[in-house]
């Protein structure tokens, strides 16, 4: 065949030879390897992608897993998908669960020392209903970063309660200082003028021994009214007060009622001044009454002691003068004094004079000075009844009219001030004198005498002649009866029966006249018995009199009673 090819073409030859076919075998790549080839490029674009996407590996610590599930909760940060939980293992101490969270590259920026991260589940939170969402789809990793630069952390230790704000909100944090948390929680209301502008962040628990310290975010733009002169005070709960008004209840709202809440208020000659920084500290007041007491910057400091119990006087009560207010007690204090060998109770308070208009004439004369003259005018401090029905107690310093001499001193930087008793005690001194006057009456004798009057009487009541006696005026009482019903059918049968009657009247007053001897011999001319029998004698003297008169009427003209009595009568 190789001869055949380098031989010279010639036309006749190959014409002469048979011709023979060439077969050449190529191995061609079968259709069916197209389906593995897309798929190797499939995953290998999506193990691309993923690791392309993959973010490091953080770690965080609860106190329990409540709710997550390896391999389906997820981490998110504005409802994105930023992470999802690898695994779930228990710490070494058994003092919570550890968390591995796989984030995506994108989150990997906001992986700093300053991110929070806490579990949202149903929940109820600084007075807000949330998580609800969680029921169905599970709970899952919500992430605060913060907008601040930090170092870069894969350790963190997870939030059990989640952040009060959750979003970066324009505002300013300002520290009020109280002596007692009160009422108040993390997500407790601020109110400004009864309008909510804020929210509190939290406490510091590194001083609580000393006082407490409240974080207090107010947002903008009612931040720019927070001044230097402003006044913060609790307001939680609800406040009763009673007045002319009738009984009025103050509640600054319905979440302050639950959760506690803080007021402020700026005064008009503050808000000249300039918006008070972040982070400026404040005094948190007990209540409204307290911040606006707060706005006197005078305070003279005195002490009384009173004579006596002191009970219902506490720290707080109000010092009047002529009724008003003028300040508080601040300390009730019992106290051994070696002079006298006796415990007193020495009641400091202070009083505003500027609450006191037009005082500034007097107040250049100095505290001292204008107690002196006051107490000459007979300035007292007496204790006061503030509430009836609870029995508060107050300071009132009034004028006492007469009262003694007493001289003004100073003690340990307070001013002394005498005291008198108050109307209350006076009204308690009267009605133990009236006691003891009740006790020194002889109830004893008296009731003894009782005693015999009432046995006397019971004696007299059952006495025979009384009983004879009645018989008799009831026999009398219907023998004159029968006489009128016969006077009626005719004068001359009455005529008749007139003597009878006259003699039977006589013989019940001789009667009578024994019963009063007895009764008068037995118990006195003055008794009530004789008094009303002696009426009742004169009663039926007179009537005899007049029967009398009548019986000499119809015997001298029996036709009086038909035709009227003629002539001159011989009746008086």
């Amino acid at each position: 065949m190789a001869e055949s090819l380098n031989a010279p073409a010639h036309p006749a030859a190959a014409t002469d030879r048979p011709a023979s076919a060439r077969i050449t075998k190529r191995r061609r790549l079968s259709p069916i390897w197209i389906i593995p080839a897309v798929t190797f490029l499939i995953a290998a674009w999506l193990t691309y992608q993923t690791l392309s996407q993959r973010g490091p590996l953080i770690t965080i610590t609860f106190q329990n897993a409540e709710g997550l599930v390896a391999g389906q909760s997820q981490v998110r940060f504005k409802d994105i998908p930023l992470g999802t939980v690898q695994g779930i293992t228990l710490r070494h101490d058994l003092s919570g669960v550890v968390v591995s969270v796989r984030m995506t590259r994108e989150a990997t920026r906001l992986l700093t020392d300053k991110a929070r991260f806490w579990v949202v589940k149903p929940r109820l939170f600084a007075g807000n209903l949330s998580g609800f969402e969680t029921v169905l789809s599970g709970s899952y990793i919500a992430i605060l970063p913060s907008k601040a630069p930090g170092p870069a952390e894969r350790r963190y230790t997870g939030l059990e309660n989640p952040p009060v704000l959750q979003s970066d909100i324009p505002g300013r944090t300002f520290l009020l200082k109280a002596s007692r948390l009160g009422s108040l929680t993390l997500g407790s209301p601020i109110f400004y003028r009864d309008l909510d502008v804020g929210v509190v962040l939290g406490w510091d628990i590194g001083k609580m021994a000393e006082s407490v310290t409240v974080h207090a975010f107010v947002r903008a733009p009612f931040d720019q009214y927070v001044r230097q002169g402003s006044r913060f005070w609790n307001a939680s709960g609800a406040s009763v007060s009673l007045g002319a008004g009738g009984v009025r209840l103050n509640v600054e709202s319905l979440r302050a009622v639950l959760f506690g809440g803080i007021a402020f208020e700026t005064p008009q000659s503050a808000l000249t001044t300039k918006p008070a920084a972040a982070n400026e500290v404040f005094p948190l007041y007990a209540d409204a009454a307290a911040a606006a007491s707060a706005a006197y910057e005078r305070r003279v400091p005195l002490v009384s002691y009173f004579p006596g119990s002191v009970a219902g006087l506490a720290v707080g009560a109000p010092v009047t003068l002529l009724g008003i207010p003028i300040g508080e007690v601040t300390s009730v204090d019992l106290r051994y004094d070696p002079k006298s060998d006796s415990i007193g109770v020495p009641v400091h308070f202070v009083v505003q004079p500027q609450r006191i208009a037009g005082i500034g004439v007097a107040s250049r004369r100095g505290p001292l000075a204008n107690a002196r003259i006051l107490v000459a005018r007979g300035m007292r401090a007496e204790l006061a009844t503030a509430n009836l029905l609870t029995g508060q107690k107050e300071i009132a310093l009034s004028i006492v009219a007469g009262a003694p001499k007493a001289e003004i001193r100073v003690e340990d930087g307070n001013i002394v001030v005498p005291t008198a008793p108050g109307q209350f005690a006076d009204i308690t001194n009267a009605a133990q004198a009236l006691l003891e006057k009740v006790n020194q009456m002889p109830f004893t004798e008296i009731g003894d005498n009782l005693n015999a009057t009432l046995a006397g009487l019971n004696g007299l009541a059952n006495n025979g002649q009384l009983r004879d006696t009645l018989s008799s005026l009831k026999a009398t009482m219907a023998a004159a009866q029968d006489a009128i019903e016969k006077l009626d059918r005719g004068a001359a049968p009455a005529l008749a029966e007139l003597p009878a009657i006259t003699r039977d009247l006589q013989g019940l007053l001789a009667r009578t006249d024994m019963l009063v001897e007895s009764a008068n011999s037995g118990y006195g001319s003055n008794s009530m018995f004789y008094r009303d029998l002696d009426r009742v004698l004169l009663q039926m003297n007179d009537t005899m009199q007049s029967l009398r008169a009548l019986s000499d009427l119809l015997t001298q003209q029996p036709s009086a009673l038909i035709r009227g009595r003629s002539g001159a009568s011989p009746l008086p």
